[in-house]
């Protein structure tokens, strides 16, 4: 997946076909360049800024890496006319949708020269998007941290049905922190992987010290999936999530849990530090970091262990 070019590393025009997710209060231009700049992909998370933010991190992008690099929309952002025009006002060539149909604005970006990707929880969503005539494919199992798909399904389960549900360029995500696992997913049928826990922690994420901290002593089962009614939201255990449990545990409604979790709860744990009434949103591959890195160690370590898996088995067979 590395070494040679594919569909995801011609559709992108990038070297490697790794893209670091748009997650909320960690994917500023800092870390998006850096990835960029490395070879992957790097995406802003345009869903914890404000149209006016956002347009500070194109600018700053456009300074940082003359290399390709896009934007990730949550198709439920409450601005997002706003930011659709700012989009293809600056002329930024990539975005990837999430939470949301791709059919309404797809076509828009295409008529603006934008490469359009959408993040998809099942097989039935993945013909959707072929239907929309986006680009590629996300295919995101519920490992993965934040905003989840209700099916629940594992990364290693969902691709191989997507895989056999379109034929567009198909993108892993969710549960994948290392070469290894980037082998195993080109196995089942992708062709680039989506990163978003390593690079949330990394050492340029725009992501509090204190999350980034809290991240390195998480154990296995520290995160769960929580907020079904509202939407299903892998969550690291704290004050905040002990009391979201038992408010579900006694049957709460959407509106009870909205008023519990407050305002802006991400932005009070992951942007600000809040570690225990902060909503702290992390993947489950977060137990395997051991140390905070900058982006250009993760990117060597992700090629060299996915080309030394990848020879083991050849040398195997």
């Amino acid at each position: 997946m590395t070494t040679q070019q594919n569909r995801i590393t011609d559709l992108f025009g990038i070297q490697y076909p790794i893209i670091q997710g748009g997650m909320v209060w960690c994917s500023g231009w800092r870390l998006a360049s850096a990835v960029s700049n490395a070879g992957g992909l790097g995406l802003l998370g345009a869903g914890s800024m404000h149209p006016d933010k956002l347009l500070e991190h194109i600018h700053k992008m456009q300074d940082a890496t003359e290399r390709p690099w896009g934007i990730n929309v949550p198709l439920m952002y409450p601005q997002i006319e706003e930011l659709m025009d700012i989009i293809i006002h600056e002329g930024v060539k990539i975005v990837f949708t999430s939470a949301g149909s791709p059919k309404k604005y797809t076509s828009r970006l295409h008529e603006a020269g934008i490469k359009v990707a959408h993040v998809v929880s099942s097989s039935k969503f993945a013909r959707k998007c072929e239907e929309a005539g986006v680009d590629a494919v996300v295919a995101e199992g519920f490992e993965a941290g934040g905003h989840n798909g209700r099916e629940e399904s594992t990364t290693i389960t969902l691709l191989p049905l997507v895989r056999r549900a379109t034929t567009l360029p198909l993108i892993a995500a969710g549960g994948i922190g290392s070469g290894q696992a980037m082998l195993a997913a080109r196995a089942l049928g992708a062709e680039g992987v989506q990163i978003g826990t390593l690079f949330a922690v990394s050492k340029e994420s725009s992501a509090a010290d204190s999350f980034k901290r809290k991240c390195l002593l998480l154990e296995e089962g520290d995160t769960m999936l929580a907020l079904k009614k509202l939407s299903p939201t892998r969550l690291v255990r704290n004050d905040l999530y002990a009391r979201i449990v038992e408010a579900e545990d006694r049957g709460a409604s959407a509106e009870e849990l909205h008023e519990l979790l407050g305002k802006a709860a991400s932005k009070r744990g992951i942007f600000e530090g809040d570690i225990e009434n902060g909503e702290l949103e992390i993947g489950q591959i977060v137990t395997s970091i051991q140390k905070i890195d900058s982006v250009t160690d993760i990117m060597s370590r992700l090629i060299r262990e996915y080309d030394v898996a990848r020879q083991q088995i050849i040398d195997n067979v």
